[in-house]
C-alpha cells in the first residue's frame, strides 16, 4: 500500500506497483469467480478479468438481450456462459453485478448458493446498506467485499484496452476467512482498477448516489438546460447556444481539466474568463450548496432509495421512463446537440502547455 498526500491529507492507497497483476492471479488461483449479470458492469468486469487470465464465468438468464450480448462478446454456453443458478454454484466468488432492481429480483435465487466460505462481491453499497428494504442480507459464514469502479461498465472495458485503467473504491463488509480485504484488491486489480481507495459499504453508496443525482449527471443536465434556455431566450441561435453550453465543455475544457487540473485551466484563459470565472464561481457554489445538502441528506436517510425502490418497481416504470428518455432526446438542446455530433471534424488538435 502507498501514502499519498491529497490536497494536504494523507490517504492510504492500493497501486498495481504495491499489489501487481500476478500477485492478484496468485491469490485468486484456485476460485471460480461467477460474474451475475450481463448490464452495466458485467460485460467489462468479466471480459477484463478473463483477459487477465483470471478463472471466470458468466450467469445471465438465457434468451434475453443481456444473454444475447454474452454470447456475441464471447462467451460460450455451457462452457463460460451459465444460468444465474449454474453460476452461483460453480463458483467461490459471486460477483453480483446485476442492477440494484435486478439484485432485489434475483436475491431468492441466488442466496441457496452462497454457501459457507464463498466470496459475494458487489460494485455498488445499495443492495447491503439499504437491506431494510431490498431484503439483501448475506449469510454470516461468508465474505462480503465491494469494489466500485468510478465509470461506467464502458469506460472500464475501454481503458482498459488502452492499457489504462478506472480508479475504483474498495470495502470489506464481512470478513469470515481473514482474507477478505486480500481477496477484493485481487479482484479489483483483476477488473483493471487505476487504484484502489478504502471506503465503506455506506459511504460508498451515499457518495454514488449523490454523484449521480449531482454534478455528474442530474446538476449537470440541469445547468446545461437554464445555461442553454438563457441564450436561446436572449436571441442566441441554437448552435451558438448549444457549443457556448455543451460541445466547448465537454470537447475542450474537460479533458483539459482531466488532465491538468482547474488551476491550470484558469491560468491558461483570457483575463475576461479568469476574472468572471472566479467571480461567479462562488455564487453557483453558494446557490447551490443547500441542494447538495439536501440531496446528501435524503440520500442518508434512505428516503431516496425508497422512492428509487418504490418508482422501479412500478408495471408502467419502463413506459415512463421512456417517455422522460424521448423528452430528452426530442428538446431542441439535444436535437442540436446530435447535429453538432455529426458536424465534428475527424481530426482533433492536441493541446500542449
Amino acid at each position: 500500500m502507498a501514502t499519498i498526500n491529497f490536497g494536504g491529507v494523507n490517504e492510504t492507497v492500493v497501486t498495481r506497483d504495491e499489489f501487481p497483476l500476478e500477485k492478484a492471479l496468485s491469490t485468486l488461483k484456485n476460485d471460480t469467480i461467477a460474474v451475475i449479470g450481463y448490464g452495466v458492469q458485467g460485460p467489462g468486469q468479466s471480459l477484463n478479468l478473463k483477459d487477465n487470465g483470471f478463472n471466470v464465468i458468466v450467469g445471465q438468464r438465457e434468451g434475453g438481450k443481456s444473454w444475447a450480448k454474452a454470447v456475441e462478446d464471447g462467451w460460450v454456453p455451457g462452457e463460460n456462459l451459465f444460468s444465474i443458478e449454474e453460476a452461483c454454484q460453480q463458483a467461490s466468488i459471486v460477483c453480483y453485478l446485476l442492477s440494484d432492481a435486478g439484485q432485489i429480483d434475483a436475491w431468492k435465487h441466488v442466496k441457496p448458493f452462497l454457501t459457507k466460505g464463498k466470496t459475494l462481491y458487489f460494485s455498488h453499497g445499495f443492495g447491503i446498506t439499504f437491506h431494510e428494504q431490498t431484503g439483501i442480507v448475506p449469510p454470516a459464514d461468508i465474505d462480503v467485499v465491494l469494489v466500485a469502479p468510478k465509470g461506467s461498465g464502458t469506460s472500464l472495458r475501454r481503458l482498459f484496452l488502452q492499457g489504462q485503467g478506472i480508479n475504483s473504491s474498495v470495502a470489506v463488509y464481512q470478513d469470515v476467512s481473514g482474507n477478505a480485504m486480500q481477496t477484493a484488491i485481487a479482484l479489483g486489480i483483476g477488473v483493471g482498477s487505476g487504484y484502489l481507495f478504502e471506503t465503506d459499504f455506506k459511504k460508498e453508496v451515499y457518495s454514488d448516489l449523490t454523484g449521480e443525482r449531482g454534478i455528474l449527471m442530474g446538476a449537470l443536465a440541469g445547468m446545461f438546460e437554464a445555461q442553454y434556455q438563457v441564450l436561446r431566450k436572449n436571441g442566441h441561435s441554437p448552435s451558438e447556444a448549444f457549443n457556448e453550453t455543451v460541445e466547448e465543455l465537454t470537447q475542450s475544457l474537460m479533458p483539459l481539466v482531466a488532465e491538468k487540473g482547474m488551476d491550470w485551466m484558469y491560468a491558461n484563459t483570457s483575463v475576461t474568463a479568469q476574472r468572471g470565472a472566479l467571480d461567479w464561481k462562488g455564487k453557483f457554489r453558494d446557490a447551490a450548496l443547500p441542494v447538495f445538502e439536501s440531496l446528501y441528506d435524503e440520500v442518508k436517510s434512505g428516503r431516496e432509495a425508497k422512492r428509487v425502490i418504490e418508482e422501479g418497481s412500478k408495471a408502467d416504470y419502463r413506459d415512463t421512463l421512456d417517455k422522460e428518455l424521448t423528452e430528452i432526446r426530442e428538446s431542441e438542446l439535444w436535437q442540436t446537440g446530435r447535429a453538432v455530433r455529426q458536424l465534428r471534424p475527424t481530426t482533433t488538435t492536441v493541446w500542449s502547455e
